[in-house]
């Protein structure tokens, strides 16, 4: 009888020990999850922010562009139209696409400078210009910084165990990765 006692409480012990493997195992990975998944919002912010610094510097660009091209309308508004949809965009899937709309038109707009010498000569032109280049830059640098944020955070919530407790935490994959648009792959064609 004392036997049984013994092998019946060893029995309870081994399960509560389980039981709490299991429940730690979940309070961590949840953790961890809420840790990777709060890393990508923050990176997200980033890409925001220098896609906001290159859309306040569009206006102004395309003034001096304006100036030296007025007949080329379709080009600042498609621009327009761009820069818009990037600034009402609300969520990081509505700001990729409208950034590859906005890359499109961009490319438009610069390619103009080769057809207007004096506005290649502009200082003003130039330092907007480089100004622009150098946010490209940033854009290029916490775009890959989003990327790899947001690789590590789905990556983690699809391994096993990982997916199980993502899963009734409600974790989901996060949006889609930040990539070159099809309109920055190619050069832009600009006819008179």
């Amino acid at each position: 009888m004392r036997r049984g006692l013994w092998v019946a409480i060893g029995i309870v012990v081994v399960l509560v020990l389980v039981v709490l493997m299991i429940f730690g195992s979940y309070v961590s990975a949840k953790n961890q999850m809420v840790a990777k998944q709060e890393s990508v919002h923050e990176e997200w912010s980033q890409v925001d922010v220098v896609l906001q610094r290159r859309a306040d510097l569009i206006p102004n660009l395309v003034s001096t562009v304006k100036g030296y091209a007025t007949h080329e309308e379709k080009v600042f508004d498609d621009i327009a139209s761009a820069r818009s949809a990037l600034l009402n965009a609300h969520d990081p899937d509505g700001k990729i696409k409208a950034n590859g709309q906005l890359d499109g038109a961009l490319g438009r707009l610069l390619a103009l400078s080769e057809s207007y010498p004096n506005l290649k000569a502009n200082e003003n032109f130039l330092q907007l210009q480089d100004q622009l280049e150098g946010t490209e830059n940033r854009i290029a640098v916490e775009r890959h910084r989003y990327n790899d944020t947001l690789r590590d955070y789905n990556t983690f919530i699809r391994q096993f165990p990982n997916s199980i407790w993502a899963g009734m935490a409600g974790f989901q994959p996060d949006n889609e990765y930040f990539e070159a648009s099809e309109s920055s792959k190619t050069a832009p064609v600009v006819k008179f």
